[in-house]
């Protein structure tokens, strides 16, 4: 064994086991062929070669061991091997010619060798650990490929046909050789008259009975089947398909839509057999093919090749039942790979044939009279304004939105105060770190066991989560799990409200578009409509520029039932409160390191009703506040853009580049707005559609100045008095002493105290509940804001069911309050010109409070009087007199001063270039409308509907009319009347009055007044109940003296919607700008899903198959409708500014321009309010009432819609008040 030498390390060890020749690569080889030569080139799969690696690895060390072994027994060398591969001793060999004595021999063992064949013992060691690694891995792969082939086969693909004749065809044939069997069966299957239901029956259930109860059930099975065909479970979906269909009952929920979806799957595959299987389904049920049907069939055999036969007879029996060959390629959404094979087989039966073109809708015009001017062509008078940005600029905007949105998530920083990096602070972020990396593969576990129990329910043919749970990718589920654990709140959050959001998550996230190159093409052609430096060839809208470079129509995305979104969410819930724990020590130092739960589920009350939550263990949120990891994330579709939205041209299709979004926001699992906003033309949506596009592209900045103020504060302690929320340390604690909550516990405590003692802590916990929420709503407001500093973006809009708009963004827009209003401005400036200076005074002076009855002359020359006040605010704002924090708005005052201030400061104040919005408020908005409906010319009056020389306050008329009713009982004795003397202010009844016109109960006006008598230190506490009950009677007496038409019009509404809803039906009308609306108030139906921590109950009130909600249809209907009347008046007044190159964004009845065009803003807006009331707005209405409710002979005779007919007939007269007027009245909007 002279061959053998102990070199210098274990290298030599190493080459000595070499064999002669060029070495081999033994850690890149892995394999038998790395030791004994070059690695041999090798055909077998991946999978085979990692085994084979791993297996040569193993008898390498099984080589090893022995040439160790076989060194031993020779004693060359003394090699002890305490474990296997562990550790190896080696004597270092005598030299030759002199001999060794036994004790150097035993030093040398203990000396210089144990360093070397130890290291190289451990490598050995390391290696066998890594090997069973490995093995342990691949024998796992190999388990889950066996299982899933095991699982495939399962799944049963042959049908259970009802009907004995078609089930014996199908046995004749499967057990029969003809040349080609199946496309001879499906020639022959087609001529097979339906069984029973058409398709249409099967697909438009009834308005009532048992049908219509099934529509949730069918909606929660076509989401699964859409689930399984987007995860590639096709079988899975067949095999749920043939367990309905072999039920009588379950075979009821199945659809034409259904069966279609299956058939083109199978289509898409080339897999004509499963094909077959489920057109003997179809004809089984009843069901009678259609075009999708037979374009599944005849794409299928384009890609067979089939012959064409077959497929003339396919054809043959397609015109038989009605089909035009054309309609495959016009009225079947298909791709054009799918189309590509479908005309193959086409021209194998009819050569000649040629594909119609794509078909060119004719030019679709509105033809609403209000939008008349909107649309007229070659006008030479349309300004649209640009953007200030150029081509080159905006193009990497938008590759940068479409990184934000590919990734799904957008991380900020947050703007808590950082703490110092101190040792238990760093300790504290180890261990975070530490524990997330458990919890990773935790949820990872988890995740995979769950999918393997919902699997096995699917095998079984029930209608599982597993292909939900397939939708995202497993590393998506568990970091969107790991952010929710990080942001649920210390209090918890109830369990359905955790379930509904993860549910609605998974479903957003699924719905990314992947068509990225061919969206950036398309959407650098339409930049050059919006950037300021390019042309196009003629002026238009943003639609129709989208429109005519010939965007296809994106896919109209289904939404899943509210059930499914809860159950899913539930189920990641679950998964969650199994996966996360943390040792106990965390909680208890000397406790024993046992593992235990970080989430846990407790019962609470809210508002009398137990519910279930899911509350954090107050050790981690200890480390959380310890650890302060500054981050936020968010979902890329809650954070305004970095580039223009697209503009919308459809319900669906609009606002984010990948994120599909609604047009009409609705309650998830709603489909009645979408429904008819499907229904509708498409020309008379062009007015919504264009409004909210034209909102959508204002560019917005952060004010950086007022950001810095905002933010002093909120990492302080706050300031709620300026609308910045304390932290939690402020919050009130717990009572001590002999209050505190064991203190009830005592003996010689009363029953009465107990009482006052537990009302005090709910009292303490509802304070601190509402502070945390404001905090974290400041929170997610401020760190956006600061993420945003020194950017561009932009808001994009859509609106509820009333037509009225609102920003995507949730957290960060100017529908906010006074501070979140301050924050922003707009990112393309505008000389002031010569009024704009005047503009921007009195809109300081609006915002406040003063001078409200005061001219706009009057205001200006106050402006000019605090002009001292006004420069030391913009100067010193925490320092100096601070004058603006008196003001109603004080953050906005406080921005309006700076603007101020810099603009009498510049060399010339009408070339100053302002950046800041001024808005101009509607006199009570919804009394506006109703006095212009009813032509009421006191009430016109009293809502600067007329042009006086003084604005008229309606909320100090209605107070000075109660002041006189008061005074009047007073002097007859009434005591509260009394007590009520000099507490009677517009601030009291203000709240009420402007929301008794949106439908405000006495109920709710009481709770209105009481709180604002709560806020008055002076007013006795012991009358507050008893003088709110008797001011809500006076503030209604007062609105109905003063605005007698406004109440008649109310009442005929509310009894309208009251007779239509006792027809079962709910409350539809259609907007003058064409928008149809229908209330979304039904019967609440209890869907309870069981199983799990806790069974979830919750209420839904959009099933369409319920009857309808008779309070909710007759209150809502007449706030409803005036709401649709303002948003018209906005969208109207939103595109004549946009055709005058105006910037314009509107907050509801409040509209925002620059300071510059303030009077142009202020024309075009009365001008459009004459113009929407010259309409015949309620006979417009009566006859769709009329011709939508009471025009069915089948219901002409019910008792109901006789009265209804009659009151419908009866449409309040009209006053006389002039509305050209309201063209010369200055404080209309002001």
């Amino acid at each position: 064994m002279s061959a053998v030498r102990w070199g210098r390390g274990a290298a030599g060890f190493g080459r000595a086991l070499w064999p002669a020749g060029p070495p081999g690569l033994l850690a890149e080889e892995g394999a038998l062929g790395g030791v004994w030569g070059r690695k041999r080139s090798s055909t077998a799969s991946p999978c085979e070669q990692d085994r084979r690696k791993d297996w040569g690895h193993a008898e390498l060390l099984e080589v090893l061991k022995a040439r160790v072994r076989q060194l031993q027994a020779e004693g060359v060398a003394e090699v002890t091997v305490k474990r296997v591969a562990k550790r190896v001793a080696v004597a270092r060999a005598p030299e030759a010619g002199g001999a060794q004595p036994p004790r150097q021999a035993q030093a040398g063992a203990e000396g210089a060798a144990p360093m070397l064949s130890s290291r190289w013992a451990q490598k050995l060691d390391d290696d066998q650990r890594l090997m069973e690694r490995r093995k342990r891995r691949l024998e796992g792969k190999l388990q889950k490929h066996v299982e899933k082939v095991a699982w495939q086969k399962q799944l049963r693909l042959e049908p259970r046909l009802l009907s004995r004749k078609l089930a014996s065809q199908l046995q004749h044939w499967e057990q029969g050789t003809p040349r080609s069997p199946w496309e001879e069966q499906l020639a022959q299957l087609l001529q097979e008259a339906p069984q029973g239901r058409s398709g249409e029956a099967a697909a438009a259930p009834a308005d009532g009975g048992p049908e219509s109860r099934l529509e949730g059930q069918r909606q929660r099975l076509l989401s699964f089947f859409e689930c399984c065909l987007l995860t590639g479970h096709l079988p899975l979906a067949h095999h749920v398909l043939v367990t309905h269909h072999s039920k009588s009952q379950q075979q009821r929920l199945l659809t034409l839509s259904m069966y279609n979806m299956l058939m083109l799957g199978w289509a898409r595959q080339g897999s004509f057999k499963e094909l077959m299987y489920v057109f003997f389904m179809l004809k089984d049920a009843g069901l009678t093919p259609d075009l999708r049907s037979y374009a599944a069939a005849l794409q299928c055999m384009g890609r067979l090749d089939q012959d064409a036969g077959t497929i003339r007879r396919c054809l043959k029996q397609m015109a038989q039942d009605g089909l035009q060959l054309q309609g495959l390629f016009t009225a079947v959404p298909l791709s054009a790979e799918e189309r590509a094979e479908l005309l193959r087989a086409v021209l194998k039966a009819k050569p000649a044939f040629t594909p119609p073109r794509p078909p060119v809708p004719p030019p679709q015009v509105n033809t609403s009279p209000l939008l008349r001017e909107i649309y007229a062509k070659q006008d030479p008078t349309v300004s649209y304004p640009r953007l200030h940005l150029s081509l080159k600029e905006l193009q990497g905007l938008f590759r940068q939105q479409l990184r934000v949105e590919m990734a799904t998530t957008v991380t900020v920083g947050s703007v808590e105060k950082v703490p110092l990096l101190t040792k238990e602070v760093l300790h504290a972020r180890k261990t975070l770190a530490g524990l997330r990396t458990q919890w990773r593969t935790a949820l990872y576990r988890e995740l995979q066991e769950t999918k393997e129990s919902e699997a096995h329910a699917a095998r079984e043919g029930r209608l599982s989560l597993f292909p939900y749970l397939c939708l995202l990718s497993e590393k998506e589920i568990v970091g969107m799990l790991l952010q929710t654990l990080q942001a649920l709140p210390a209090q918890g959050e109830s369990l359905l409200f955790l379930a509904h959001e993860l549910g609605l998550r998974v479903f957003k996230r699924k719905q990314l578009r992947n068509e990225v190159e061919e969206l950036e093409q398309r959407y650098s052609k339409y930049l050059h409509l919006l950037a300021s430096d390019t042309q196009v060839a003629e002026p238009c809208l943003p639609r129709q520029h989208w429109e005519a470079l010939g965007v296809p129509e994106a896919p109209h995305e289904q939404p899943w039932p509210m059930s499914v979104v809860v159950q899913l969410g539930k189920q990641l819930a679950e998964v969650l409160v199994r996966a996360a724990q943390m040792p106990s020590s965390l909680a208890a130092p000397r406790s024993p390191g046992t593992l235990i739960p970080v989430l846990y589920h407790v019962y609470s009350f809210r508002s009398f009703r137990q519910i279930g939550i899911l509350k954090p263990h107050p050790a981690f949120t200890q480390l959380l506040e310890t650890a302060a990891e500054r981050t936020l994330t968010f979902e890329s579709t809650d954070v305004p853009m970095l580039c223009p939205p697209l503009p919308w041209t459809s319900p669906h299709s609009g606002a984010f580049l990948l994120s599909p979004t609604k047009m009409m926001r609705s309650v998830e699992g709603s489909q009645q707005h979408q429904l008819l906003l499907e229904r509708c033309p498409p020309a008379e949506l062009h007015g919504a559609l264009d409004a909210l596009t034209q909102l959508g592209n204002c560019a917005w900045r952060v004010n950086g100045r007022v950001l810095d103020l905002v933010l002093e504060l909120f990492t302080d302690k706050g300031c709620p008095r300026l609308g910045v929320p304390a932290p939690p340390s402020e919050a009130p604690r717990p009572p001590e002493g002999r209050q505190a909550p064991k203190g009830c516990l005592l003996p010689e405590v009363s029953p009465a105290e107990k009482a006052e003692m537990r009302r005090e802590l709910a009292r303490r916990l509802k304070v601190a509940r509402e502070m945390q929420s404001l905090r974290a709503d400041a929170l997610y407001r401020l760190s956006l804001a600061q993420h945003l500093r020194h950017r561009v973006f932009w808001l994009p809009h859509n609106m509820d069911f009333r037509g009225r708009t609102y920003p995507c963004s949730p957290h960060f827009n100017h529908l906010g309050s006074d501070l979140a209003r301050a924050l922003l401005e707009f990112a393309q400036g505008r000389p002031l010109g010569p009024h704009g200076l005047n503009w921007l005074k009195i809109h300081l002076v609006n915002l406040t409070g003063l001078k409200k009855r005061e001219s706009l002359q009057a205001r200006r020359d106050y402006a000019d009087e605090l002009m001292e006040d006004i420069l030391d605010s913009a100067d010193q704002p925490m320092t100096g007199r601070k004058w603006w924090m008196e003001a109603d708005e004080p953050w906005q005052a406080l921005a309006c001063c700076m603007e101020v201030a810099q603009a009498v400061r510049a060399p010339d104040p009408t070339a100053y270039v302002s950046h800041f919005p001024v808005h101009q408020d509607g006199s009570c908005n919804g009394l506006q409308h109703y006095a212009a409906l009813g032509r009421d010319s006191v009430g016109a009056a009293s809502v600067n509907l007329l042009p006086l020389d003084l604005p008229q306050d309606v909320y100090s008329e209605v107070a000075a009319q109660v002041e006189v009713f008061r005074r009047q009982d007073a002097e007859q004795g009434v005591r509260v009347a009394q007590v009520l003397e000099g507490f009677i202010s517009r601030k009291v009844v203000k709240q009420t009055v402007m929301t008794v016109v949106y439908g405000v109960t006495r109920y709710g006006g009481r709770l209105q007044i009481e709180k604002r008598l709560r806020e008055i230190h002076d007013f006795p506490q012991d009358f507050v109940w008893e003088a709110s009950h008797y001011l809500v009677r006076q503030v209604f007496n007062s609105l109905q003296e003063m605005f007698s038409g406004t109440r008649s019009i109310q009442r005929w509404l509310t009894e309208s919607a009251r007779l239509i809803s006792h027809t079962g039906s709910a409350v539809e009308w259609v907007t003058p700008l064409g928008i149809p609306i229908i209330q979304p108030y039904h019967r609440d139906s209890k869907v309870m899903i069981k199983g799990g921590l806790q069974s979830l109950t919750f209420s839904s009130s959009v099933d369409t198959s319920q009857k309808p909600n008779t309070l909710k249809q007759k209150n809502g209907f007449p706030p409803n409708f005036i709401h649709s009347l303002d948003s018209s008046h906005m969208m109207l007044t939103a595109l004549h500014c946009y055709r005058k190159g105006l910037t314009f964004v509107s907050v509801h009845d409040c509209f925002w321009t620059h300071a510059a065009d303030v009077a142009v803003m202020n024309q075009v807006c009365r001008e459009q309010f004459v113009r929407l009331h010259s309409q015949p707005i309620l006979h417009n209405l009566s006859r769709f009432l009329i011709k939508r409710f009471c025009s069915d002979p089948r219901t002409s005779k019910s008792i109901w819609v006789s009265r209804l007919m009659d009151t419908l007939l009866s449409v309040p007269k009209a006053g006389t008040f002039n509305l050209e007027q309201v063209k010369h009245s200055t404080y209309f909007f002001s």
